[in-house]
């Protein structure tokens, strides 16, 4: 009997990764040698009884069946207050044109050393921010400078050389992570300077 591989990619951003999975059973991801950074299980996996990690790598894990769930540390979401406050820095429409400063850019999540890229793209909307941090990965940074319309035609497509580049799901998500730190970001600045006046 063979079991099919069920390939997932699943990564859950939280403000304090040992304080949430302090609240579930979960087993530690390897990746054959060590214990994997973020990766955790969920469910029952074999687990080595001396490290109390998952006794298979990750891979062979994924190729049996397990599914591995990457739990991330991201900082930005100790700002935000709870989830109507969320909703609102989703909702809102940033001022794009900060990303094409340096000082600004360096701050933000993810963005830190690409403010370049920003100023040449001069980013506008989501789908073109997820774009810019695709770019920012190898596969894909010929498309720098390149118009909108061939970076929309070519930013997605797998690249045939076997280059790191970022899906469209991970840019996505990414990019919606760094708008909601921008929209926080300003809304703190603002609320420090009524503060101070």
């Amino acid at each position: 009997m063979s079991i099919k591989s069920v390939v997932t990619d699943i990564d859950i951003d939280v403000p304090n990764r040992d304080a949430v999975l302090s609240l579930f059973p979960h087993v530690i991801a390897n990746n054959g040698k060590v214990k994997h950074n973020t990766g955790v299980y969920f469910h029952k996996v074999p687990v080595n009884p001396m490290t109390g990690r998952c006794s298979i790598d990750y891979d062979t894990a994924e190729d049996l069946g397990y599914f591995k769930i990457d739990v991330l540390n991201v900082s930005i979401y100790k700002g935000v207050r709870d989830e109507d406050h969320l909703i609102t820095l989703v909702d809102r429409e940033p001022i794009w044109e900060l990303l094409e400063e340096e000082e600004f850019c360096n701050i933000l999540f993810h963005m830190r050393g690409h403010h370049t890229i920003c100023q040449k793209m001069k980013p506008k909307n989501l789908e073109q921010l997820a774009a810019v941090l695709a770019m920012i990965r190898p596969a894909k940074r010929y498309l720098i400078g390149k118009s909108w319309k061939k970076v929309m035609d070519e930013v997605w497509q797998p690249p045939s050389n076997g280059e790191y580049y970022f899906k469209k799901s991970h840019s996505f998500g990414y990019s919606l992570a760094v708008k909601v730190h921008m929209n926080l970001l300003v809304e703190q600045f603002l609320e420090n300077k009524i503060k101070n006046e």
